[in-house]
């Protein structure tokens, strides 16, 4: 029997996974510009920047459900080729 999914084809989960990484790459990038002037001793930005920087967590937390939706995904599909092979 052979699979029906294309190998280049997303799976369940890959689109928060990507998603995450963007989200979390924004945040990063929020963050050290945030940090910066205190380093450089220059003015801080504006508090909402702060607030960007949080991005970096929310985009962690998305990504983390990617993964957990993918292995759930695989999970049942390994647990339906188990039934499936065994009724034979």
């Amino acid at each position: 029997m052979r699979d029906k999914t294309q190998p280049n084809s997303a799976g369940p989960g890959d689109r928060l996974i990507r998603a995450g990484a963007i989200v979390f790459v924004v945040g990063a990038v929020a963050t050290v510009v945030t940090v910066a002037p205190l380093f450089l001793g220059t003015t801080p930005f504006p508090t909402y920047m702060f607030g960007l920087s949080m991005l970096m967590g929310v985009g962690f937390a998305v990504a983390g459900a990617g993964v957990l939706r993918s292995a759930a995904a695989g999970r049942r599909q390994a647990r339906a080729a188990a039934e499936g092979g065994s009724s034979r």
